[in-house]
This record gives structure tokens, C-alpha cells and sequence, in this order.
């Protein structure tokens, strides 16, 4: 495997410019940089001390995004050995000790954790179709008032999103929906 030829870029905070390597899997895209910028610009002063949760972590672009920015702990799942090999190196490379990697599905490590998430990225392979599945399995995890990003290569109201999830910001690049949620508890 060629580690140098997938690469991704991190954007803002205190990594910015650092390059990261990720592995050469089907279906593996980071979310683009400009998604990416314009996610981070949404979230700018909600994403300092807080506990993030990356479902599909894949390249750990927006893992790595949230911990550069202040994230005070973050939780990637990962299924695919290489990967998550990789983005434990990365996690090494970058000294952070406050991010760690769960080598399974997201269906099985959400009912592991006992965290409560102020943020989670939701942003599956988009051939698998989690959205709705993941959704429903994490929503007892994210406070009142929490975040959730989605990214989908659909119009995001096709999702079936829990309908405490209400959309406050939304973004389109190619075949990128991207939309920021927020967890109301009535």
C-alpha cells in the first residue's frame, strides 16, 4: 500500500496545513475541504471542549478537523483494519491523547459507549445507506442541544432523520449534501 498517495489536508486550528495519510479503500472519501472549511466555519465556537463522536471515521478528516480546533475528546469507528491502523499512526504522529479508535462497526460500538456527544459526524459510505439505521442507534447519545453533521449524496430530507434533529445550516459541492443538525429535546 502506497500511504503517500491518499493524502488529506487539515484545514484550521493547531495542526493547519499538517498533511495526513489514509489508506486506499473502496468507497473511502474525506469530506472535501471546502464541505469541510464551511462545516468548521458553522461550527467555530461550538467545537473548543468538546466530546465528539465520528461514526464512519474513514480518513478521520473531520475527527482530526474537531481536535485541531480544540475538541477536548473524540471517538472514531472504524471498521477497516488498514484504516484504522493508519489513523492510530496519525493520532501517534500528531501526539493527541485525547482521541481514540474503535476497531468495529458502528452498529457495534454504539451501544458500548457510555459518553453523552455535543457533536457527531454522521457521514457513512454512501452505498451502505446507514444514515437512518445510525441515526436512530445514536440519538440517545447526543445531549440537548448537540450537533450532528450529515453528509449524504442525497437531499438530506430523504434521510428519515429523527425528527428531534432539526436542520440549521445546509451545503451543497457536486454531489455533496452536506447539512449541520441540532439535537432539540422537547
Amino acid at each position: 500500500m502506497n500511504k503517500g498517495k491518499n493524502q488529506l489536508r487539515i484545514i484550521g486550528g493547531e495542526w493547519k496545513r499538517r498533511i495526513l495519510p489514509f489508506a486506499s479503500i473502496e468507497g473511502l472519501r474525506p469530506t472535501p475541504d471546502r464541505v469541510r472549511e464551511t462545516l468548521f466555519n458553522w461550527l467555530m465556537w461550538d467545537v473548543q471542549n468538546t466530546q465528539v463522536l465520528d461514526l464512519c471515521a474513514g480518513s478521520g478528516a473531520l475527527s482530526f478537523e474537531a481536535l485541531s480546533r480544540g475538541a477536548a475528546n473524540v471517538v472514531m469507528i472504524e471498521p477497516n483494519h488498514s484504516q484504522a491502523k493508519i489513523l492510530k499512526e496519525n493520532i501517534q504522529l500528531l501526539k493527541s491523547s485525547n482521541c481514540q479508535v474503535m476497531l468495529t462497526t458502528a452498529q457495534l460500538a454504539i451501544p458500548t459507549l457510555k459518553t453523552n456527544f455535543d457533536l457527531v459526524f454522521l457521514d457513512p459510505p454512501y452505498s451502505l445507506n446507514l444514515w437512518q439505521e445510525l441515526a436512530n442507534l445514536v440519538d440517545h447519545l447526543i445531549k440537548d442541544q448537540g450537533h450532528i453533521y450529515v453528509e449524504a449524496d442525497c437531499d438530506l430530507h430523504q434521510l428519515q432523520l429523527p425528527s428531534s434533529w432539526q436542520l440549521i445550516k445546509e451545503t451543497k459541492a457536486g454531489a455533496v449534501r452536506a447539512g449541520l443538525f441540532q439535537k432539540q429535546n422537547n
